[in-house]
């Protein structure tokens, strides 16, 4: 009989084992990134204290405001810059990238795109 391959059980695996590579520190926190069908969020983590240092998604108001006439892609490089600039405006110049068990292809890699257009090095 065959069985159905949960996706989402398969790519928080693939994410359970890039977590066991990389990890946050205070000079060089995660940059997280998660989405779902509708939205993208990311986020900038030091794993030693367990803080969320920034973030942005599409349902941030001023983010949402302009995502609302773009389609997916072009809101996700959107939410990048954003990230990119609220953790420059903390201090974070270079960070580690957590593509959350996703491919690096399509909306992923524009946010990614976006957070380096915006100053972040990674």
């Amino acid at each position: 009989m065959l069985k159905k391959v949960d996706k989402n059980q398969k790519r928080i695996e693939r994410h359970h084992s890039i977590r066991n590579k990389i990890e946050g520190t205070p000079e060089r926190p995660r940059l997280n990134v998660f989405k779902s069908s509708k939205h993208i969020y990311a986020q900038v983590i030091d794993d030693a204290t367990g803080t969320t240092l920034a973030s942005a998604s599409t349902l941030d108001k001023e983010i949402a405001a302009q995502a609302a006439e773009l389609n997916k892609s072009d809101a996700a490089k959107l939410v990048g810059k954003a990230v990119g600039e609220r953790a420059k405006n903390k201090g974070i110049n270079a960070v580690v990238f957590d593509r959350g068990g996703y491919l690096y292809h399509g909306r992923v890699k524009l946010l990614a795109d976006g957070a380096r257009e915006s100053g972040l090095e990674f």
